[in-house]
């Protein structure tokens, strides 16, 4: 039987044309960048080698690198580490080849990438100048006519370093002539893959395509099994292969090369795989053993050494039997099998005494020193088979020194691993401190920085406790409180936590008093009092540290604590927004000195900050674009206060108008819950419907972040409202006050919005209940007076917060007298259900204070600003200024339509029809429904008028009245005299 390699490609001529296109885009310096993605088997790699002979054909360079599965341990770049190598080495030209060199020798962040030993240390600067380099390299390889064609295999086994090379490539791809093609097993990216954000990131960019192989379906796979067996085979033999291989064409392969006792085996892969290797020469099997535990790729030199140590014979000719049977393929100066799942068949064949024993072998090669007097294989690779061989105390120094070389290369995910490989042998070797060169508590505290750099600030917290808690010294303990402090502030709700910031508070104090003056830690000590202090609002407290550490800071050098301190005294100076900039400038300066990754985060959030509560929109956006940015370059995609940047451009979004649907993908498990409630401002606004269940799904999650609570809470509050679950809406927004009120503040600036729409509900209800004539006078009028009570008293609440939780400075800003306001006239629209003066003059005025925010600022609400006006139109009705009403009428319709706000709109358009307004493509009610007396009749009902009473209001009789309430009902398809003025209302059958 013929091989796969050996036949012409069958099917697949769909994704040829899309990716030979791409070269052509390419070639005319129109970069892209292509993700194939498709079960393991599927037919993946015979794709992409067949386009890449045929995009050498048409003039490009094809360089193919692999990511390499390495189990809980990585080697950060990999593959682009064997992209430039296989470039400098003349893969895309000699001319390339010199050009690469030249950029690698004159910047250190790439030559460091291709050294073993990984050089010295450096800034986090270098982190972008690394990505530049990578990306300068592969535009400098590839020319018009001749584009560069990268090939990414296997990039479900990508560690978190080279997810992020190839963000960064894909957005900074402009005029390069580079094709990026990125292929991975799609049956290993379960929602919880580390690569499934990243894809999802991907896709949304317009220079990326997608291809995603499926299985064969009959006719191909007929197509197929006739190329391989050289006939078409018999009817019940493709029917067993058909069902069997579910038209994978990697398993229909083996299972014909299985030959035809194929058929007795249990159907299973692995066994398929072994029949085949069964019949290979033991020599053959077993040296194909050794390279299974390699992984799928492995260096010649390193297999034949590995082979030799582990007893096989004659190895020259087992390999060559193994490349003629295609078990083994030659890549390069490496070998690789053929297909993934064969090395793993094969490596899990292996005794564990036997895949001990192959580690060690892989161990005692790798460790001899290269020409350059370093060892041949890199540190992650010698902690791997150190582990696995249970040689422990090696894996211990290597672990520890793939961490180091982690960091180096600003790889926090794969530093962090490396540390708890560390932290987990340490009890297992009894010399532990001497290989490492630090104690145990250094090693955790490593970890812990690792950790929050990686964004996992629980498992921060956690490594450092661990370290605290191992220190019996008084004074170390003291200078470590910190640190730990420290780790704390970057989980969301600590500070929530009732006694949290009091003791820990308590604790710096009492290391201050046992640290040496204007020794480093009793700077940090004095610079963390200062942040904890502005957290329970004790300014001067904070003031009198943050300038005792800044002083002592800049005295000593200590550029990492100046900027933390900075950054509190930049909060204090909330007054002063100009000021507050400048000192978070020299703040974030200071930070980058440091190499304080988070702290210069964290002075990039509150300069974005600053600018949006000065009501700098544009300036805002603008830092934001460039926070979010550099969070990538630093590997702090999801840092805390990068989600807090996330967070602040959902708002200004929101602000602006921009209600689009982002959805969920690339949010991980951390972040997913707070980043869901931020969205539903616009999932409400929308009227999406799932916005109520998924405000519900919410509220489990209220105690792990407050801001999950408020805007979560608070727009399902509104959603519910939408819906008509008027005494729902209104119960739930005074559950979300009391519970805040708990964690936070009991007047909390948020309580102000809270009680707006609760007012709101209560408005709606009553309006309701008015328009279906609902129960008796006494009944209807009990109900009423409860609403006012409750009305007045949430009015007065958020009055008393307006005037009692004012933010630093002391002024109420912009948003929060608008949100007064609009309690205000929403309490008026209560009164006026209920009789009481009309709401025209607090609908003006509520709409002229979010008017303010344009005014003052360069931006204003536009959705709430929207809703107003379509209040106060409602209002202007109710006190018969029609054509006032017209005019905010149609600018509420306009904008609720130009955002895409559909319950907005259509309630805009309801009223329009019910008060005959005209507005553009509104058509206004007629009689076509209903007759003229039938609609006479049906207004009185609506006022709660018995047939009698109608009939002596109409001047006729009590049985003509119940002959046209007949008719109402029949016409409106409704079962009784409420549901049918309530239908006449939604359907603007009824005046206001």
């Amino acid at each position: 039987m013929r091989r796969s390699t050996t036949i012409p490609l069958v099917s697949r001529q769909e994704q040829v044309a899309s990716l030979l296109l791409a070269v052509g885009r390419a070639s005319a310096g129109q970069p892209g960048l292509t993700l194939v993605g498709g079960d393991a088997g599927v037919g993946k790699t015979r794709l992409i080698g067949h386009v890449a002979q045929a995009a050498r054909q048409r003039g490009a360079h094809v360089v193919v690198v692999h990511c390499v599965d390495l189990g809980q341990v990585g080697i950060p770049y990999l593959p682009f580490t064997d992209a430039l190598t296989q470039l400098q080495a003349g893969a895309a030209g000699e001319d390339a080849a010199g050009r690469v060199a030249d950029l690698v020798r004159e910047r250190p962040a790439l030559w460091r990438l291709l050294e073993p030993g990984g050089g010295a240390e450096t800034d986090h600067d270098e982190r972008l100048q690394l990505f530049e380099g990578i990306a300068r390299s592969l535009a400098d390889a590839g020319t018009a006519g001749a584009p560069l064609v990268l090939v990414v295999e296997d990039a479900h086994w990508a560690d978190a370093s080279t997810r992020d090379v190839l963000r960064f490539l894909a957005a900074r791809a402009r005029a390069e002539h580079v094709l990026l093609v990125v292929t991975y097993r799609a049956d290993d990216v379960d929602r919880r893959h580390p690569l499934r954000p990243l894809l999802a990131e991907l896709s949304r960019l317009e220079h990326v395509e997608r291809i995603d192989l499926r299985p064969f379906d009959e006719p191909e796979l007929r197509d197929f099994t006739t190329a391989l067996a050289g006939a078409p085979l018999a009817p019940a033999a493709f029917s067993e292969v058909m069902e069997r291989s579910e038209g994978n064409a990697f398993f229909a392969e083996e299972l014909l090369d299985a030959g035809p006792h194929s058929a007795s085996l249990p159907w299973t892969l692995t066994e398929v795989l072994r029949t085949r290797l069964e019949r290979l020469d033991p020599e053959v099997q077993q040296v194909l053993r050794i390279a299974s535990v390699a992984g799928r790729r492995v260096r010649e030199d390193l297999l034949r050494a590995a082979a030799a140590r582990s007893g096989a014979h004659d190895v020259d000719a087992a390999l060559r039997e193994a490349v003629t049977q295609q078990v083994l393929v030659v890549s390069g100066t490496h070998l690789e099998f053929r297909h993934a799942l064969l090395a793993e068949a094969l490596y899990a064949d292996l005794l564990p005494g036997e895949r001990s024993a192959v580690h060690r072998a892989y161990l005692a090669v790798i460790e001899q020193e290269g020409p350059d007097g370093m060892p041949i294989g890199s540190a992650a690779e010698r902690a791997h088979h150190a582990y696995e061989g249970h040689d422990l105390p090696a894996a211990l120094s290597a672990s520890r020194d793939a961490a180091l070389r982690a960091r180096r290369l600003l790889a926090p995910e794969e530093e962090l691993r490396h540390w708890e490989q560390v932290l987990a042998l340490w009890e297992s070797v009894p010399d532990a401190e001497q290989r490492t060169g630090q104690d145990r508590v250094a090693v955790a505290l490593a970890a812990g920085e690792a950790a929050a750099r990686a964004g996992d600030p629980m498992r921060a917290v956690k490594l450092t406790q661990r370290a605290v808690d191992g220190v019996t010294d008084p004074g170390r303990r003291a200078g470590l409180e910190h640190v730990l402090v420290h780790r704390y502030l970057d989980l969301p709700t600590w500070d929530e936590t009732p006694g949290a910031v009091d003791n820990a508070m308590a604790d710096l104090r009492a290391a201050l008093d046992a640290l040496p003056p204007r020794s480093p830690d009793r700077i940090w000590t004095n610079a963390l009092l200062a942040r904890l202090a502005l957290a329970v609002d004790l300014d001067d407290e904070a003031r009198r540290h943050a300038e005792c550490a800044v002083e002592e800071a800049r005295g000593t050098g200590q550029a990492g604590a100046l900027a933390v301190a900075l950054s509190t005294l930049a909060v204090l100076y909330v007054a002063d927004p100009d000021r507050a900039s400048a000192v978070l400038d020299e703040a974030r300066q200071a930070a980058v000195e440091a190499g304080d990754v988070l702290t210069e985060m964290r002075t990039l959030y509150n300069g974005t900050a600053n600018r949006f509560y000065a009501g700098e929109l544009d300036a805002a956006e603008q830092r934001v674009r460039h926070a979010l940015a550099r969070a990538d370059e630093l590997g702090l995609a999801w840092s805390t206060p990068t989600v807090f940047l996330r967070i602040l451009e959902e708002v200004m979004l929101y602000f602006r108008g921009d209600l689009t649907d982002r959805g969920a993908e690339g949010v991980p498990a951390t972040s997913r819950h707070v980043m869901e409630a931020v969205r539903m401002y616009a999932a409400v606004a929308r009227g999406d419907e799932d916005a109520i269940a998924r405000g519900e799904a919410l509220i489990e999650h209220w105690r792990s972040d407050g801001q999950i609570a408020l805007i979560g809470g608070g727009s399902l509050v509104d959603a519910l409202t939408w819906a008509g679950r008027y005494d729902d809406a209104a119960a739930l927004a005074e559950r979300i006050t009391a519970h805040l009120g708990e964690v936070w503040s009991e007047v909390f600036l948020g309580r102000i919005w809270l009680s707006a729409l609760a007012v709101a509900a209560l408005a709606d209800a009553a309006e309701a209940e008015r328009s279906a004539g609902r129960a008796g006078p006494a009944g209807a009028e009990a109900r009423a007076a409860e609403r006012l009570d409750r009305g007045d008293s949430l009015l007065a609440i958020a009055r008393e917060t307006a005037q009692r939780g004012r933010p630093r400075g002391g002024v109420l800003g912009p948003e929060g007298r608008a949100w007064l306001q609009r309690a205000a006239a929403e309490n008026a629209r209560l009164h006026a259900v209920a009789g009481g003066a009309d709401a025209v003059a607090r609908w003006r005025e509520a709409a002229a204070a979010w008017q303010e925010t344009v005014n003052l600022f360069d931006f204003g609400y536009r959705y709430e600003m929207a809703r107003s006006r379509y209040r106060w139109a409602e209002a202007l009705l109710g006190a018969g200024e029609r054509e006032a009403a017209e005019v905010e009428a149609a600018e509420a319709l306009s904008e609720a339509e130009a955002m895409g706000a559909a319950p907005l709109a259509e309630a805009v358009r309801a009223l329009a029809r019910r008060a005959r307004l005209d507005l553009p493509g509104v058509r206004r009610a007629t009689t076509s429904t209903l007759t003229e007396r039938e609609e006479e009749v049906l207004g009185l009902v609506a006022q709660g008028l018995s047939n009698r009473q109608i009939g002596e209001r109409l001047f006729i009789s009590t049985k003509t009245v119940s002959v046209h309430v007949s008719n109402v009902l029949a016409k409106l398809g409704a079962s009784g005299r409420a549901e049918a003025v309530s239908l006449a209302h939604q359907r603007g059958l009824l005046e206001v």
